[in-house]
């Protein structure tokens, strides 16, 4: 079975999202979006393309507990439910809950570190 595919995301807390965001703008040249984050696409066509999201958390969030750390990496997967159900057999700590949107599926795991992973299973194509 094929686990991870690639980065979808990089998710961190921040002390002010919005000033942190203008400044990856103005000297890193990230195109920070209104929702306060940025999207690099990359990839051809159909399965081959892809985005990995940039996005900076307020410090007081609760999306990423119930991992510990300050950050949360999202990772591309090809199918979840049989990525979570061998996470399960594996006895690794995974969070019960999913969720399922236009934006695809998604999952978490917790690492022996106390770091919450993310995984993601980006939509069909229309």
């Amino acid at each position: 079975m094929k686990r991870v595919t690639g980065i979808g995301g990089i998710f961190f807390k921040a002390k002010d999202p919005q000033a942190l965001g203008a400044w990856y703008r103005d000297h890193l040249g990230l195109d920070v979006t209104e929702w306060g984050g940025a999207i690099f696409e990359w990839g051809g066509a159909g399965s081959e393309k892809g985005m990995t999201i940039w996005s900076p958390f307020k410090s007081d969030t609760t999306y990423l507990e119930p991992g510990t750390a300050s950050f949360m990496i999202n990772f591309r997967v090809a199918d979840l439910h049989a990525l979570l159900a061998a996470l399960r057999s594996e006895g690794c700590n995974v969070v019960e809950r999913t969720e399922e949107s236009e934006q695809g599926k998604f999952g978490w795991v917790i690492d022996p570190e106390g770091n919450k992973v993310e995984l993601w299973e980006p939509p069909a194509e229309a």
